[in-house]
């Protein structure tokens, strides 16, 4: 098989088709369904910005990120307590000019 520049793209798109089809027949695959159609719109733009359709591609780069975004803020929470943390340490170790 000759490797071409759409491979990678034939091979996502059978993979959400796969997984469309097994959550048809039962197999829950909610959570990661849930995750499919921002970042299908996040694709479609940025494929609307290289086909020169920057409007339309902007927009849906930006509804796309919002919603994933949305969906991702359990994660970001995380990593911002983490950070804060972190930075609380560090603030801890350094040594006190004042006297």
């Amino acid at each position: 098989m000759k490797m071409n520049r759409h491979i990678g793209l034939a091979l996502l798109l059978i993979l959400l088709g796969a997984l469309i089809l097994l959550n048809k027949f039962g197999v829950h695959t909610g959570h990661l369904m849930g995750y499919l159609f921002p970042v299908a719109m996040i694709g479609l733009g940025w494929l609307g910005l290289k086909n020169g359709k920057s409007f339309i591609g902007f927009i849906l780069i930006a509804i796309g990120g919002l919603t994933l975004m949305a969906k991702l803020s359990g994660l970001i929470a995380i990593a911002l307590a983490i950070g804060l943390i972190i930075y609380g340490f560090s603030l801890l170790k350094k040594k006190s000019n004042v006297y």
